[in-house]
Parts: C-alpha cells; sequence; structure tokens
C-alpha cells in the first residue's frame, strides 16, 4: 500500500483529483443535522472535500489538518469567495485549536482513522483523547459526525480488520449511531481509474481496476453520528 502520509505531503493534487470523483456528501450532512447558521470544525479536512461544501451554507468554519499542503489547497479554492467566514490551521486531533463550547457541528471525514487503527500504539487512548476533544468544543445540543471507509471494491460493507475495534468503540463504548452509505467512484476513464486508484490504494485494486473494467468503482462508508447532549 502507498504511504498516506506522503501523499497527503506530496501528492496533494492527485489526492483532490480522487476525491472529487467520489459522491458531494452535503445531503447525507444534512439529513442528520441542519447546517445553516452553524460554527463548524472540519477535523481532517484535507483538500477540502466537506470544507468546500459545508462553508457556503454555514456560519463560520475551521478546516484543521495534519498537512499544511492539503490546507494550501483549500485555501486555493476558497480564497476568492468573498463573504465566506472560514479559517484553515495545521492541527493534530487530540488538540483541536479551539475554545470550549465554540462549534455547533464538527465532522470528520476519513481520518480519525489514522489515530484509532489498531496497527497505531496507543490507539484507544488516541480515540478516548480525541472524543474528549470533541465533546469540549461543541456545543449543548451540537453534533458529531464521523465518516470512516467500509471498504474501496465493494458492493456492500466489507471494513479493514485494522478499524473494526475502532468502530466498536464508537458504538458501544460512545453510543454513536451508525449507517452506512455508497461513495462509489465516478472515473473519466478506465486509464483514469487505473491512475488515481493505483497512487492511492495499491497495484492489488488497480490491477483489479483494470481487469473488471471498473470506471465505476464501488465503495462503502460508515456514518456515525452523536449529539451532545445536556448532562
Amino acid at each position: 500500500m502507498p504511504d498516506h502520509t506522503k501523499v497527503y505531503k506530496k501528492q496533494t493534487e492527485l489526492y483532490d483529483q480522487m476525491v472529487s470523483k467520489q459522491p458531494n456528501l452535503l445531503k447525507v450532512i444534512e439529513e442528520l443535522t441542519p447546517i445553516n447558521q452553524l460554527d463548524v470544525i472540519d477535523m481532517g479536512a484535507g483538500s477540502g472535500r466537506l470544507t468546500d461544501i459545508l462553508a457556503p451554507q454555514v456560519k463560520s468554519i475551521l478546516a484543521l489538518d495534519s498537512s499544511a499542503e492539503m490546507l494550501k489547497i483549500v485555501d486555493e479554492k476558497l480564497k476568492d469567495n468573498t463573504g465566506l467566514s472560514y479559517k484553515t490551521q495545521v492541527a493534530d486531533h487530540r488538540k483541536i485549536p479551539a475554545a470550549n463550547d465554540s462549534a455547533d457541528l464538527v465532522v470528520a471525514g476519513w481520518t480519525i482513522c489514522y489515530l484509532g487503527s489498531s496497527n497505531v500504539e496507543n490507539n484507544v487512548h488516541n480515540i478516548e483523547t480525541v472524543m474528549k476533544e470533541i465533546m469540549r468544543v461543541l456545543r449543548t445540543k451540537g453534533t458529531v459526525i464521523i465518516f470512516e471507509t467500509m471498504g474501496t471494491g465493494f458492493e456492500t460493507p466489507n471494513p479493514p480488520e485494522f478499524l473494526k475495534h475502532y468502530y466498536s468503540l464508537l458504538e458501544n463504548e460512545y453510543g454513536f449511531s451508525h449507517k452506512w452509505i455508497r461513495t462509489d467512484y465516478q472515473f473519466d476513464s478506465l486509464q483514469q481509474a487505473d491512475e488515481l486508484t493505483r497512487f492511492f490504494f495499491g497495484d492489488e485494486l488497480a490491477e483489479r481496476v483494470v481487469k473488471e473494467n471498473l470506471i465505476t468503482l464501488p465503495e462503502c462508508a460508515g456514518v456515525w453520528w452523536l449529539k451532545k447532549d445536556t448532562n
């Protein structure tokens, strides 16, 4: 598998091109909470997959990522949109640079997994720290929505083994509700499907893409959400 840390620093344009081939998730978010005039924090914003669609709809948005190179793409996309209240900042999920009770909505797309994977040292403690930080910055009745992979190349959920414990903790330890959705990639050509799949997911999946002519590459994603109660 490619080194995703390097991808997020050195291959940002390719990454942005790849995620642009997936569906817009605004409707999924709006089905869980109204977003108009909310103060939002986007954790692991990457190249702006969620920030882009939320920024025009919300009161303010703080886009956070560990990669300054990724956030440069976000800035480039939004800088000419006058009237948007947004800020980008390099940050670690375990220490969110925001005040207590400052956000109505926290979104985290395909990102907490890098701290919560069972392949990572102190993964359970990492998850606990991240959850405490999210709850710290969320206002009462605020909502957190987490997106994570449920398997690329699959039409029904097939989550990686190393993420199953993290997902179980979200539901059983922290009380998140959960569903899954399809986030299929719609590539322009088989050549593009091969190039982008190989770059991010590796040779094995790319060879299958070519063999099966998968210009549409199926993918499943999990959606977890929780409202901060008054207790």
